[in-house]
C-alpha cells in the first residue's frame, strides 16, 4: 500500500453491521405495498438491499404502479426506528480517532439522509471531514460520482484517495474513479483485504502508508 491523502469509508458492512435493520426497513416497506418479504439474509436480494441506494431497491422489488408511493412512503421512515438493529463495527472509534490524527477522513454511502442520523446516533460525526450520500449525487455506486465528490470536498487528487468496502459496488466505483480499494471482511477477494478497523489502522499507519 502506497501513500495516500485522504481515506474515504462505505458506511454498511464497513462502519455498521446493518444488515438486519435494512432488511426490517425495506419489508416494511414491501409488506405495505404487496410486495414478497425478504427471509433470505444471507441471500442475494438480502445484499443487494444492502448495497444498492433506496430507489434502485425499490424499482427492483416493487410493482412499477406502486414505485412512486413506495418511494414516497420510504421518505417519511424514520431510519432511527431500526438503529436498535444495528452494530457498530469493533473497536470502530478507537481506530478511526488514530486515523483522524493522520489524514482526512470522509464517508461515501449508497445511503440518503439516515447517514447523518447514524452518524450522530453512533457519535460518529466529528470524525468525518465530509459525508457524501446518493442524494449528493446523480448517480450512486457502483458509479464512481459520490468517491469522485469526496475526494473533491477534501481537495485531494481521486488517486490519491483509499476507498474501503465491502461490496461489488465499491470495487468498481474505485476502480472507476482511480482509487486504490481494500476490501473490508471476506466477502471480496482482493490483493488488499482486511478483516477489522485495527487490522486497516495497523497497515495504514503501523506500516507507514500514510504520508507525512
Amino acid at each position: 500500500m502506497t501513500a495516500m491523502s485522504a481515506l474515504i469509508f462505505d458506511c454498511d458492512g464497513v462502519l455498521f453491521e446493518s444488515q438486519p435493520a435494512n432488511l426490517a426497513y425495506y419489508n416494511q416497506i414491501f409488506q405495505r405495498f404487496g410486495s414478497p418479504a425478504i427471509d433470505d439474509p444471507r441471500g442475494a436480494a438480502a445484499r443487494f438491499c444492502h448495497t444498492a441506494s433506496s430507489p434502485v431497491v425499490l424499482e427492483r422489488f416493487v410493482d412499477v404502479a406502486c414505485l412512486d408511493a413506495a418511494l414516497a412512503y420510504a421518505a417519511t421512515l424514520d431510519f432511527r426506528e431500526f438503529v436498535h438493529l444495528m452494530t457498530e463495527a469493533p473497536r470502530l472509534k478507537e481506530n478511526l480517532t488514530r486515523l483522524a490524527e493522520r489524514l482526512p477522513l470522509a464517508v461515501a454511502t449508497n445511503r440518503g439522509d439516515s447517514m447523518w442520523q447514524l452518524l450522530a446516533h453512533f457519535k460518529l460525526a466529528d470524525f468525518f471531514q465530509t459525508v457524501v450520500t446518493c442524494r449528493d449525487v446523480v448517480n450512486p455506486k457502483p458509479a464512481p460520482d459520490m468517491l469522485i465528490l469526496a475526494a473533491a470536498r477534501l481537495a485531494v487528487r481521486p488517486q490519491d484517495c483509499v476507498f474501503v468496502g465491502d461490496s461489488e459496488l465499491d470495487r468498481q466505483a474505485a476502480r472507476g474513479a482511480g482509487m486504490k480499494f481494500i476490501a473490508y471482511g471476506t466477502a471480496l477477494e482482493e490483493a488488499c483485504r482486511v478483516t477489522s478497523h485495527t487490522e486497516l489502522a495497523a497497515l495504514l499507519l503501523d506500516l507507514g502508508s500514510v504520508s507525512d
